[in-house]
Order: C-alpha cells, then structure tokens, then sequence
C-alpha cells in the first residue's frame, strides 16, 4: 500500500504541473481549455489526497521485539489428561493465531502453564491482577514499559512490550504476552476470553493436589 500510495501521489503531482504547463504555454484561453483545466486540476489534487489518505490509514507495524529465552513448554505434574490436553492444544493455538510471545497459567497460587518464550524467575499475582479479579475483566497493557507495575510480570521473559491480563473467576488469571506494542486485536482478546472461561470448569474441578509446582515439558 505504501507504494501504491507514492505512484498515486507522484500522478497527482505530474497531472497538476502539466495542466499549469498547458495553460501557460496556450496561445489562448479558450472556455473549453478552462474548463478542461479545471477538471484536470481536480483530478490531479483528489489523487494526491487519495495517497495522502492511504498513507495515514495504514499504520506501521509495531517493531518486534527480540526476547532473550528458549521457546518451550512447562506443564505442572498431576494435572488430568484431559485437562493437560486442553492446556497443550488451547495455548498452541494462542501462539501461532495471535502475535503472542508466550502465555502463562496461574491457578489457586501456583503457575499450571507456561508456554513461548520462557522465562525463569516465578510468577506472584500483584496490584494489577487484583484489579482484573476485582473487575472480573481483562486488562490490556499495550506498552508495559510506560506502567509502573511492570515489575508484577517477572514471571514471563524479560523485555515483554505487550500483555493481556485475563482473570478466570477469582482464582486464577492467564497472561498473554506479545511480541511487540499494541499488537493484539479485539478478535485476539475475544479468543483468549473464551478459552479462559472454558478452562474455568476444569480448574475448578481440580483438587488441591494437582496444582503442584509445574515441572519441564516437552518443547513447542
């Protein structure tokens, strides 16, 4: 789009000179020229505000980040077969639908899932995730660098730009990290909606066994 833009720009800019050109240099102005000038010259200008229009629409995509971490799964042990299925298939999808880095499951006070980019400190729920669970909404962080409680995060990699924080229920939240600012869409954030509140029933179901601390899985 960028360089259709330019080509219309650059159209705009020829047609206006030349008709300036062609009237200047007529032995004499005629109506029928005028008229045609006129016409010319508001061809020439809606081209030019077209590219100008289209260069405004299109916004640049946000730079990616490169973030420091092997790309992995870590799934806690005990978990049901079921629900580990669930686990594995619903954060792959979350991962190569979205412009998702990595995504992190934390239930009754212990991490079941980690998944992307890994990261090695552990995961304590803060002020912003008692925020999400008081409203029982999401909260979308799109340039984490600009918030104070940043520090929450340590739990994903280091140098995350972007992060979705969506609580399920009162007991748990899902963390989803992008690659860059501002890179998720409604549509991404409609997703890792509902797959939480499909996760909620299993979860709930747990006993307090199952969510020892998670242990390395296999890599993805």
């Amino acid at each position: 789009m960028g360089r259709a833009a330019s080509l219309c720009l650059a159209a705009g800019v020829l047609g206006l000179l030349l008709c300036v050109l062609n009237q200047l240099t007529a032995a004499e102005l005629s109506p029928a020229l005028e008229r045609a000038g006129v016409l010319a010259s508001l061809l020439a200008v809606g081209l030019m505000l077209v590219a100008i229009l289209w260069t405004r629409a299109v916004p640049v995509a946000p730079e990616r980040v490169e973030l420091a971490g092997e790309q992995g799964v870590r799934l806690a042990d005990g978990l049901p077969e079921e629900l580990a299925q669930e686990l594995g298939w619903g954060s792959q999808m979350l991962l190569t639908a979205t412009p998702a880095a990595a995504l992190l499951l934390h239930w009754r006070g212990r991490t079941l899932l980690r998944r992307g980019v890994l990261a090695s400190d552990s995961f304590t729920p803060g002020a912003i995730c008692e925020r999400a669970w008081s409203t029982d909404k999401p909260i979308g962080l799109v340039n984490l660098k600009l918030y104070p409680g940043r520090d929450e995060f340590r739990g994903l990699p280091e140098g995350i730009p972007s992060v979705i924080v969506q609580p399920i229920g009162r007991e748990g939240v899902l963390l989803l990290a992008g690659w860059s600012p501002r890179c998720f869409s409604r549509s991404d954030e409609s997703w890792l909606e509902g797959w939480s509140r499909k996760l909620r029933t299993s979860l709930e179901a747990l006993p307090a066994s199952s969510t020892d601390a998670a242990a390395p899985s296999a890599a993805g």
